[in-house]
């Protein structure tokens, strides 16, 4: 379980397929310290498995192996070495929800269609498959690329968010731009409810 509040954004240093899996290898700063092999790490929101850690030129490297599925339904498979992704270890039992709960498990990518400036915040409008529409509302919680971002409109096919200064600087939308995908994960209560009141009106019980 993740909060949404990105730590720092690493540096993808490599990236090899095979037949099984596809070997991601991020640098990072921050997000190494206390990581041990088997811990969970958000990289663009997607919840990976960390399964080696290593060091290259002063620099800490954590190795992560994805399914063919993870790599064809995130916006991982358009990374390149160099690139940037947002980063955040799991969320501690005591620790504090600085943004909502996130999984880590991507619901689908959605598109910038709308990125610029306006006075000191940027404007980001996203469009959006419509199975994850029906589950964003106004003033709602949204997982951008692992960001807990607040939904400001919310149209037929898409939806903005406002961003901060602080935001663009720490997370790696600095170096995003029309056309780009970005991952998107909707609030969990949202699916929890649409469940329950599906069972309710199938005359299930909710227990």
């Amino acid at each position: 379980m993740f909060t949404g509040i990105v730590e720092e954004t690493g540096v993808v240093a490599e990236i090899k397929q095979s037949s099984k899996s596809i070997e991601l290898t991020v640098g990072v700063k921050v997000c190494g310290r206390g990581v041990k092999t088997g811990d969970s790490l958000a990289v663009n929101g997607c919840c990976l498995t960390v399964v080696k850690l290593r060091s290259r030129s002063n620099r800490n490297l954590i190795q992560f192996d994805l399914l063919r599925e993870t790599w064809e339904r995130t916006n991982l498979q358009f990374a390149r070495a160099g690139s940037r992704v947002n980063l955040e270890r799991s969320l501690p039992v005591n620790g504090r929800v600085g943004g909502h709960f996130v999984t880590g498990h991507i619901d689908c990518v959605g598109r910038i269609i709308c990125w610029e400036r306006a006075g000191h915040d940027h404007v980001l409008e996203i469009a959006a498959p419509v199975d994850l529409m029906r589950y964003i509302v106004f003033k709602g919680s949204i997982a951008v690329d692992g960001i807990s971002l607040t939904v400001a409109k919310v149209a037929r096919k898409s939806f903005r968010a406002w961003i901060i200064p602080h935001t663009c600087e720490v997370t790696a939308l600095r170096e995003r731009a029309l056309g780009d995908a970005v991952n998107l994960e909707a609030d969990l209560l949202a699916k929890y409810v649409e469940r329950l009141v599906e069972r309710r009106r199938m005359g299930g019980t909710l227990l």
